[in-house]
């Protein structure tokens, strides 16, 4: 007659039992994370080949000389497609949104880690990426119809749609990103650094520019590339504010044309499937990939360069 078992021999049953259960789970999250990361990069390489695939007709009929061209004219008779006034508008609304969402969003962030109340944090900084969630047609029309008419009032040569009006309304679009990609960098530098400045002597301002945001370069750096990746594929917002009318132009008060704006213009119906027009479409948008492509990389460069461990 088989014995039975002991209390030790039941609890050992059941530990077996139980580590299966946990190793057959964390194989199971093992293999869905697997499956997520899979999907990402085949959607990547997916995106590349339709643009790589529908491009090159285009550059069959265009050579890459012509391609990079000073004037850009699609519908015309005998269309051009130089794409340089597209690059220069699009640089512009970029940089220009860099100029105000960078300075302002760091600043922002070192206010609301360093120097903010916590309970007036809790409230501000919800209140700040507010700005994320508003749709960016309605950015474009607040250009269109609040910005604009300040920077005629300012600057009486301004044209009704202009590349200032978009720049100032990407980088506001931005400015929640910067600030919380950055306050979240400078709060993660340990505080045993900043409580090691400030036994030194050193003061508030001492700890903060020479202690805590030199410690969080990496990320700060990399908020900022990732901020301006955002600006240089923004769309509504900049083909309401800063017009369609590309030309090679420096001038921030004249109404420019982006990529992804002649992208959206051109992509409502009117270019029939396999024309030269119609394969433009691909062309521009392989050059704003690969323009973004290269900020990513400099944003991969600047984290590993700047990048801080702590124990």
């Amino acid at each position: 007659m088989a014995s039975k078992p002991s209390v030790f021999d039941s609890f050992a049953i059941r530990a077996k039992r139980g580590l299966t259960a946990r190793g057959f789970s964390e194989s199971a999250v093992k293999w869905i994370c697997f499956i997520c990361a899979l999907v990402s990069v085949f959607t990547t390489f997916g995106i590349i080949v339709v643009l790589v695939s529908e491009s090159l007709p285009f550059f069959k009929q265009v050579p890459i000389t012509d391609f990079v061209g000073s004037e850009w004219a699609p519908a015309r008779e005998h269309p051009s497609f130089g794409i340089l006034p597209l690059v220069t508008g699009t640089l512009l609304i970029t940089l220009g949104a860099g100029l105000i969402a960078v300075p302002v969003g760091l600043l922002s962030a070192i206010y609301l880690s360093e120097y903010a109340h916590p309970k007036f944090r809790a409230i501000l900084k919800p209140a700040l990426e507010i700005l994320a969630g508003i749709p960016t047609v309605v950015y474009g029309y607040f250009g269109l119809f609040f910005v604009t008419p300040l920077l005629k009032s300012i600057f009486p040569s301004t044209q009704a749609t202009n590349a200032a009006s978009g720049a100032i309304v990407v980088g506001i679009m931005i400015l929640p990103l910067v600030s919380s990609l950055c306050e979240d960098a400078i709060s993660a530098v340990p505080r045993a650094l900043r409580e090691g400045a400030y036994g030194l002597g050193a003061t508030k301002r001492e700890v903060i520019t020479k202690i805590v945001v030199p410690a969080g370069l990496s990320g700060i750096m990399a908020s900022f590339i990732l901020a301006l990746s955002r600006a240089l594929g923004e769309t509504m917002a900049v083909a309401l504010a800063a017009g369609s009318n590309p030309v090679l132009t420096f001038n921030p008060l004249k109404s420019i044309q982006t990529m992804t704006a002649y992208i959206v213009s051109t992509a409502k119906g009117d270019a029939p499937t396999g024309t030269i027009k119609y394969q433009s479409l691909f062309a521009v948008g392989i050059t704003l990939f690969v323009f973004t492509m290269i900020m990513n990389m400099i944003a991969q460069k600047l984290v590993k360069k700047f990048r801080q461990v702590y124990s």
